[in-house]
């Protein structure tokens, strides 16, 4: 029986009612040209700390029919290398279908996925970015993927594995990774840690950025997500990644001694 994942965090990180939801959304986008990106990564916070930057990235690259969007999971329930392959997800604005043949096709060519609802069920990571799909491509349906793992080279091979059914594809497929940066220390640590980690990004290196994030101690949330994300685009032939914009919590909470940061970055 397909199983369907109901919103865990409406009414708390993005509105509960649709309009009121609809409105956010487009209150965050704005008109630009738009490239045909491989990859993104992009920040899952409330929409009122990071719903501008989630904005700009999504304003930036043509939204396909199909997306992967991995997360990490910072519920620990489930099985590290989690995806759902049937049914669909709820969110105020309606239903996003799984993308079942893309899903199937990736547990065929990565064996460590599980078929696990738990570690979706009331992980926010993923659900932050939907209702910006929904509305920029109605007919979109997806992949999910949580990661809890920090295994490099489990995380390399998935991206791998990523590349290897996308290719296979008539039609493109964009693969989001979900993450917010540096967590809980003040704005100058956050900035400076954050750079370190971009930086890295910026040069298409998912080892460097996995050294530098271990290396650092910087509290990356999506580390797992941006290195299969990165491992993949790689695998495509991406050649450029872009930072649309950069901020941190304090921009709204005004508190600069214990902060999060937020990017949204493209990788084409």
């Amino acid at each position: 029986m397909s199983a369907t994942r109901h919103p865990a965090v409406a009414g708390k990180f993005y509105p509960e009612r649709g309009s009121d939801l609809s409105f956010a959304v487009n209150s965050f986008l704005v008109s630009l040209p738009r490239l045909r990106a491989i990859a993104c990564i992009a920040p899952h916070a409330g929409y009122m700390y990071s719903g501008h930057v989630a904005g700009a990235v999504f304003s930036t690259i043509e939204t396909p029919s199909q997306v992967i969007v991995l997360c990490p999971n910072h519920t620990g329930l489930g099985q590290p290398l989690s995806i759902m392959s049937t049914g669909e997800w709820m969110t105020p604005l309606g239903q996003v279908p799984v993308a079942a043949e893309l899903a199937l096709q990736m547990k065929q060519h990565f064996p460590p996925l599980t078929e696990d609802m738990e570690a979706h069920r009331a992980e926010h990571a993923i659900e932050v970015e939907l209702p910006f799909l929904q509305v920029l491509r109605p007919n979109v349906s997806i992949v999910p993927i949580a990661l809890g793992t920090r295994n490099y080279e489990v995380l390399h091979a998935l991206g791998i594995a990523i590349a290897e059914v996308i290719v296979q594809q008539r039609e493109p497929v964009l693969i989001i990774a979900s993450s917010d940066m540096n967590h809980y220390e003040s704005e100058e640590i956050t900035r400076v840690k954050d750079a370190k980690a971009i930086d890295r990004i910026l040069a298409l290196d998912p080892e460097g950025l996995f050294r530098v994030v271990i290396k650092e101690g910087i509290s990356m949330c999506g580390l797992g997500p941006a290195v299969s994300a990165l491992s993949a685009a790689l695998k495509l032939g991406a050649s450029k990644a872009e930072l649309i914009r950069y901020a941190t919590s304090a921009d709204v909470s005004r508190d600069r001694d214990f902060v999060v940061g937020y990017a949204g970055i493209t990788i084409s």
